[in-house]
């Protein structure tokens, strides 16, 4: 924790400094309790970004491969990051993000996978859904906006928290999940339009 918070403020100057972060739906975000963060993902920079705004350490789910490099593993690992294989069912990364939660803690996930230019709600992966299930935790839905090149303005939009607490007790399928997962991103996607409603 006490590295996470040198890092996230040393990070947030610099980020502020290159960049005109803005944010919008700051009472949506829940102090305490678990809680998984959803976002959509346009570039690389989109977990720092949101690292450096959310008020809670962020323990994101990232691709298997930045852990290839054991330096970098390392500071990942210290910053409570955990791998991810992207390319198929990830049982060892569904547990590990059952655990953060557990802990009361908050994970990050990108519902797409991977980086997109433009919203495609086929798009949307299963587990984000099956791990707010299981961990009977709540979904807080946040869409980043912005080009990111220097000294241009970041927008982030914190959307408000959504469960699945309530839904039926049946075995629920793959495409149960999917589903629940394309409403998570159908969620991110809605968030700016109503802002600019309100």
């Amino acid at each position: 924790m006490y590295l996470y918070s040198v890092i996230r403020g040393i990070v947030g100057i610099l980020f502020r400094l290159l960049y005109r972060l803005e944010v919008h739906g700051k009472d949506n975000v829940l102090e305490e309790g678990r809680l998984i963060l959803c976002s959509n993902h346009i570039s690389n920079l989109d977990p720092i970004i949101l690292s450096i705004v959310f008020p809670r350490q962020v323990c994101w789910m990232a691709k298997k491969q930045l852990f290839k490099n054991k330096v970098l593993s390392c500071f990942l690992t210290k910053l409570g990051a955990f791998p991810v294989d992207r390319e198929e069912s990830d049982l060892s990364a569904i547990r590990n993000a059952l655990k953060v939660l557990k802990k009361e803690s908050v994970l990050g996930i990108f519902p797409e996978g991977t980086r997109v230019k433009e919203m495609n709600i086929e798009n949307a992966k299963p587990g984000v859904a099956l791990i707010s299930i299981k961990a009977n935790s709540p979904v807080l839905p946040v869409y980043i906006e912005g080009h990111f090149k220097p000294f241009s303005k970041i927008r982030v939009y914190f959307g408000k928290p959504i469960s699945f607490f309530s839904k039926d007790d049946k075995k629920l399928t793959t495409e149960d999940y999917r589903l629940f997962s394309k409403e998570i991103l159908q969620s991110i996607y809605s968030i700016k339009d109503k802002e600019v409603e309100m």
